[in-house]
Order: structure tokens, then sequence, then C-alpha cells
């Protein structure tokens, strides 16, 4: 494929960004938590890193990309967010042989001091919660342009003390393709097979699942300007999650009225996008900007990002340190996450 056929090569994905539909529902699907972003360099950049070329990159947004590490890496990050809520993330990368790369890591979200209150409306005690997700990412390079990966990925969620913590499995499978040198395309599914399942039955309750959104991500990044300094990435995303919905449906016993439960499972979709834009002013600084979740609930549902990222040596140690801001979207609230990576 030759250059000129990549004027731009983000156009299929920019035309599927500026189509998206009027999207609602889905941010109170199972495992929000770890579809929020990783860490300080995807979060200012919109999130939009499926197809990024950058060494740095997290191998959780296209396992695909873990060829890419330079070297063993130490990374972890930390995010002030508005609500009391926490969000935490360690991770380690490495290069295997010639071709290959993995890395593992693991995320933590949380929300402190809830004001716990019985029926009648008097305080009983301070609850908090806990998720977790665990992942695993291998990916190798076939020829000289085309790269495949997969992540196992484990969730754990803790919610009340008198509920067994669920466990969920998910799997990750991504391809990136190098057009040309400045440009490459990729395509991730993610969170396959992942869900909660919960039983409640001891506490009067019931048994019930909670999927995870199945995510399809086409996903394009471009180096601009004659050098290629200037990169530009984007994605759209479709969700698909199955819920099964209760609802009362009257009916006759013994010639009496009565209600009685019908369960019907539906597939419901949401699709949005997102866009980075990267470019260094100095050989140890870069500046990053993104949107994320365009076509989400129209303007309202967007994320504005922005941040910047520097690496230098003190001594023998290669440090990089990076920051982002968030805008979140609806109530207008900021959130600020700093991410540090050790190079070994």
């Amino acid at each position: 494929m030759t250059k000129r056929l990549l004027a731009p090569l983000l156009v299929v994905v920019t035309i599927l960004l500026v189509s998206v539909p009027d999207a609602r529902g889905q941010e109170a699907a199972a495992g929000a938590f770890a579809r929020f972003g990783f860490d300080a360099h995807g979060l200012a950049l919109g999130n939009a890193l499926g197809a990024s070329p950058a060494s740095n990159t997290s191998p959780y947004y296209n396992p695909a990309l873990a060829p890419n590490a330079e070297g063993q890496t130490l990374t972890a990050s930390v995010g002030l967010l508005s609500f009391d809520r926490q969000l935490q993330s360690l991770q380690f990368g490495t290069p295997l042989g010639p071709s290959a790369g993995v890395a593992l890591g693991i995320i933590r979200a949380g929300v402190d001091d809830i004001d716990g209150r019985d029926a009648n409306g008097n305080r009983t005690e301070t609850l908090a919660t806990d998720e977790y997700a665990l992942f695993l990412a291998f990916g190798n390079r076939f020829k000289e342009r085309l790269s495949i990966g997969a992540s196992l990925k484990l969730y754990q969620a803790n919610y009340l003390d008198d509920v067994d913590n669920p466990l969920g499995f998910g799997l990750d499978l991504g391809l990136t393709y190098d057009v040309t040198e400045r440009g490459a395309v990729s395509f991730i599914v993610a969170d396959l097979l992942a869900k909660y399942e919960w039983n409640t039955s001891a506490q009067g309750g019931r048994t019930n699942t909670d999927r995870f959104p199945v995510r399809l991500r086409l996903a394009g990044h471009y180096g601009f300007l004659s050098d290629g300094r200037l990169k530009v990435m984007a994605e759209y995303e479709s969700q698909f999650v199955r819920r099964d919905e209760r609802q009362r449906v009257p009916a006759l016993s013994g010639g009496s009225p009565t209600t009685q439960f019908q369960t019907e499972s539906l597939l419901l979709h949401q699709g949005g996008g997102r866009i980075g834009v990267a470019y260094p002013l100095a050989e140890i600084l870069e500046i990053r900007g993104g949107v994320d979740r365009i076509g989400v609930d129209g303007t309202s549902g967007m994320r504005p990002s922005a941040g910047f990222g520097v690496r230098e040596s003190i001594g023998e140690l290669d440090l990089e340190v990076s920051y982002a801001f968030v805008l979140e979207p609806y109530v207008t609230d900021t959130a600020n996450f700093v991410s540090v990576r050790m190079h070994f």
C-alpha cells in the first residue's frame, strides 16, 4: 500500500467518528472502571492508543503493541478524582526475544467514605467499595509489519461484606499492521467472555449475571509534517452487551388475576469515538491532547483531556513522568493523573 493511499490513513476512522449515533446507557455496565483509562499517557490522548507506535504505550490498550517495548519498564499511576473515587495502576513490561513482548499489570478502582444509613435515614457506618483488574498481555511481530497479541484479564468486585466477591475472566485480541513508516491500523476485540455472577440468595435476593460489554475497536495513527513528529491517533468503538430484563406480566391463576415475571434477553449497542494528538516540543518533552467519548450523549458526554510527558536520565536512572488533566462529562469535574515510568 503506497503513501498516496494513506492521505490520510485515518479517513475511515474519521468518517466513523463524525457519523456516530447518539448513544446512551452503558456507562453503568459491569467493569466500567476498566474502560475509564489506564495511565496518564493514555488519558491525555483520549485513550486513542489502539494503533500507537510509541514504545511507552501500554499493551493494555492493544496486546499487539507489546512488541514495541524498547526495554524493561515499571510504571505506577495514580488518579485524583472527585466524589472520593480512586484509581491506581501498576505495570511491568519487557521485550521477549527479537520480535515479542509481554506486560503484566493491575488496576484498582475504589470509592471511600460512602455514608451508610438505615431505612429511617439514621447514619450507620462508613462504607467503601473496590474493583480490581489483573491483566497479562503478550504480542508477537510477524514478518516486518504485522503484530498480533492476546491479553488475559481477571476481574474482581468487592462491594458487600455479606456477598461473595464475584470473579470475572476476559480475553482481548489485537492486530496491528504498519501500513507505512508513518502510519498503522489496528483492530481490537476486548472483554470477550467477561462477566460477574452474583448470588445474594442468602440475603433474600437471587442469582444474577452482569456481562461486560464486548468492545470492537478500529484504530489508526499517522505522523504528519515533514518529519512525522505530529502524531494523530483516532479510534471508533462499538460496544455490545446482552442484558436480561425482568418484566411483570398480568396473568390469570385459578380464575383470579395475578402477576408473573417474564425474562427477556436484549442485545444493547453503543458506539463512540476518540481522538488524540501528540507533538514533541523538545527531545525530552512531549505535549498531548485528546477527546474521548465522541458521539456519546452529544457534546455533553465527551471527555476532553490534555497533558505532557517528560523523559530524563537522573544518574543511571532513566525516568519518564506523565501528567493528564481530564474534564469529566456531564458534571464538568476535573480528574488529574500522574504516571511514573522507570526504564531499566
